[in-house]
């Protein structure tokens, strides 16, 4: 028998129950947001005063462009802000040509306008308007102006009310967190049933983390498409599988070329047999690990490979590429390098071998002239999530860890679900967290801005973003510090101008003591769907530091063809002073990279041209034969790059010629070592190395040919 409660004490419990699910829901506030709603949104004028000054000038973010109309009253410039918003703040930047009489008004239909502020005694300069009104469609109707000039603004920003989104949280379905508690063979359950939907799923929409408490485990990992294998400790040491972390490629009939999409990062491993394999391609990096043994980089059979990337790393045995076609390696510590094909690069590598190209074909740099590496996730001491963000080095060699930096606790990171919405996101952003991306297919339909310094945007699992309707799917401010890794952008049906942009056009701050960094970041036009993008990455900021990507334009899957998947180049560099590691950029239809900045430096480049132009007419720049997979603009004074290789394969129609594989101006302060061009079977032509110099790459030897240093 229960002895009774007193009403009394129920009501108590039913109150302190109450308090402590008030206490413990996640907070959100409304607040006027910081983010500018109307940034790089459709915009419309009654005129414009020329050709340079259209409306798009007043939301592209940028303070140096402007719209100006004509010259009468009234005038009117309008922006559509995609849907319908809370609007509590206007901002308008005037140019010396402003309005003293005019209205600021919203409408839900662009038809029917409701006045949100109205004055005629304008001052000009920057006016910031407290609003408050809700409409899609948001206007500035001048009717008397200041002089005889038009109305003239260098940007109109718009504020909306937002829900700030709590820090931190569950990180989703798609992440499987393990610790040596659990039996392993509930373990190694788990892992086969996820590399059995995944092994052969090359452009399926599942995703996975594999995260590995600290501790030792006794099983064997394989990993296949869009999996992630992660230790949770701060120093890769912490967490030691006893086993394989393993890909191979029986999948593909032995053939490891199409193995994308998977990582390995911040763990180590006792290999089984002493040798672990990682027998992968693209976008497969093998970061921050170590491995107690040798480490094989080719599939069972030795049958064709074509990676990879190794960074941070320390590898007690010997690295065994076999049959890898290329490989870059970059501040780490090995035992050996068994042999090379055509193109093996180095950078602060540890037990590297000597610089010897052409033969055997090693490029060798003692250190890597400036690093930061990639933030990842652990567990501190009380089992809290953290992410490590690594310090800025110089002239750096060996694997960084234990390395320096900061942690920022997971509550400090928006943690964003697939279900979120990039304006979601855009206000977690803009409330100061940062952003981990969890496994999964992000849909946006705006640009996710990312403005604050210092902001660290991670994903998980190859968490991949799809823009719609043709919008920039991500754009990072010309801010210092901001790191972006580990995400899969992958274009839509409808052309996307830019799939990511790191900084506005016309940047010009430095960031030399604490620079962006992309790192991990991949790029796809075509092959999960047919995909459209003219660009796939911009990098206007300088001091911008590049740390392994991967831009594709599909030759195979789904969406594919001359027509269907166009994109015309996979990287634009207009930055000073950019740092790029491992470029592989494949497959655009022009120029794979443009380098416009000044002082670049690429350390490693993999590229194979465009497999399907139909004919060459069809693929001609002006009255040259195609194009070159690497130039560097004619205004460039001084740029330098380290093994650098364009394979051209025209299965299409091998008949095809490109003129050249690098393009460069002859200057001795632009300067290239350990260049190659390789014609692929004998499947059409590359006439010179660079410029015009090299011999034709061509016949079915497959031999490349070599240019150790030019000019």
């Amino acid at each position: 028998m229960h002895p009774r409660r007193s009403p009394a004490l129920i009501v108590a419990a039913l109150a302190a129950l109450l308090l402590s699910c008030l206490v413990t829901a996640p907070a959100q506030a409304l607040a006027c947001g910081t983010a500018n709603a109307a940034l790089n949104r459709p915009a419309t004028a009654s005129s414009t005063e020329n050709a340079g000054t259209p409306a798009s000038a007043a939301v592209d973010g940028n303070a140096g462009t402007r719209w100006s109309s004509a010259f009468s009253d009234p005038q009117w410039l309008q922006v559509d802000l995609g849907s319908s918003q809370e609007i509590c703040q206007v901002v308008l930047q005037w140019e010396t040509a402003y309005a003293t009489a005019f209205r600021v008004q919203v409408s839900g239909d662009a038809s029917t306008w409701t006045d949100l502020h109205s004055t005629t005694t304008g001052t000009g300069g920057t006016q910031t308007l407290d609003v408050a009104g809700t409409g899609r469609y948001l206007r500035v109707h001048g009717t008397a102006r200041a002089t005889g000039w038009g109305y003239s603004l260098w940007e109109l920003t718009v504020r909306t009310t937002t829900t700030t989104p709590p820090g931190g949280g569950d990180l989703g379905p798609n992440v499987h967190v393990f610790d040596p508690s659990m039996p392993s063979a509930s373990i190694q359950s788990t892992l086969d049933s996820i590399f059995t939907q995944m092994e052969s799923n090359q452009f399926g929409l599942q995703r996975h983390a594999l995260l590995f408490k600290p501790g030792s485990y006794n099983v064997n990992a394989d990993i296949g498409f869009y999996t992630s294998i992660m230790g949770l400790g701060r120093n890769p040491d912490d967490v030691t599988i006893n086993g394989q972390v393993r890909v191979d490629a029986g999948w593909f009939g032995g053939n490891a070329t199409q193995n994308f999409w998977r990582s390995a990062e911040n763990l180590s491993i006792t290999p089984t047999g002493g040798t672990n394999q990682w027998a992968v391609s693209q976008a497969a990096p093998f970061r921050r690990m170590h491995v107690r043994g040798n480490l094989n980089l080719a599939p069972t059979g030795y049958g064709w490979a074509s990676g990879g990337y190794i960074a941070d790393s320390r590898i007690d045995g010997i690295v065994q590429p076999y049959s890898q076609q290329q490989w870059f390696t970059r501040d780490s510590t090995i035992g050996g390098w068994l042999n090379g094909v055509w193109n093996m690069v180095f950078s602060g590598v540890e037990g590297a071998p000597a610089q010897s190209f052409p033969e055997p074909p090693y490029t060798t740099l003692a250190n890597s002239p400036v690093t930061r590496e990639k933030p990842y996730l652990y567990v501190d001491s009380a089992g809290a999530y953290q992410v490590f963000v690594p310090s800025l080095r110089q002239n750096t060699r060996g694997a960084s860890w234990p390395g320096t930096g900061s942690s920022i606790p997971l509550t400090q990171f928006y943690v964003a679900r697939p279900s979120d919405s990039a304006a979601t996101i855009n206000a977690a952003l803009a409330s100061g967290l940062n952003l981990l991306f969890t496994p999964g297919i992000y849909h946006v339909g705006q640009t996710i801005n990312v403005t604050r310094p210092n902001t660290v945007v991670l994903g998980l699992g190859y968490a991949t973003i799809i823009p719609d309707n043709g919008v920039v799917p991500m754009r990072v401010a010309d801010v210092d510090g901001v790191r972006v890794a580990g995400l899969l952008f992958d274009a839509g049906s409808v052309n996307s101008p830019i799939l990511m942009e790191v900084g506005p056009p016309g940047s010009s701050a430095s960031h030399a003591a604490n620079p962006i960094s992309i790192q991990d970041v991949f790029f796809r036009i075509g092959g999960a769907h047919a995909g459209k993008a003219t660009t796939s990455l911009v990098v206007n900021s300088d001091h911008t530091l590049i740390d392994h990507i991967w831009a594709w334009r599909g030759d195979h899957g789904a969406g594919i063809g001359w027509t269907v998947n166009t994109a015309d180049t996979g990287l634009i560099v207009n930055g000073d002073d950019v740092t790029a590691y491992g470029l592989f950029v494949e497959h655009y239809q022009k120029y794979q990279v443009i380098w416009n900045g000044q002082r670049g430096r690429t350390i490693f480049f993999q590229n194979e041209m465009p497999y399907d132009p139909p004919s060459q007419s069809a693929w001609m720049n002006g009255s040259t034969r195609g194009y070159a997979a690497y130039k560097v603009a004619d205004s460039v004074t001084s740029h330098e790059a380290w093994g650098v290789g364009a394979y051209c394969y025209f299965n299409v129609d091998p008949s095809i010629v490109a003129e050249r594989g690098f393009e460069a101006p002859v200057n001795p302060n632009v300067r290239f070592h350990s260049l190659l061009t390789v014609s692929l079977g004998g499947n059409g032509t590359i006439n010179h190395v660079i410029n015009n110099t090299g011999a034709p790459a061509q016949g079915t030897a497959t031999i490349p040919v070599k240019i150790v240093n030019f000019p």
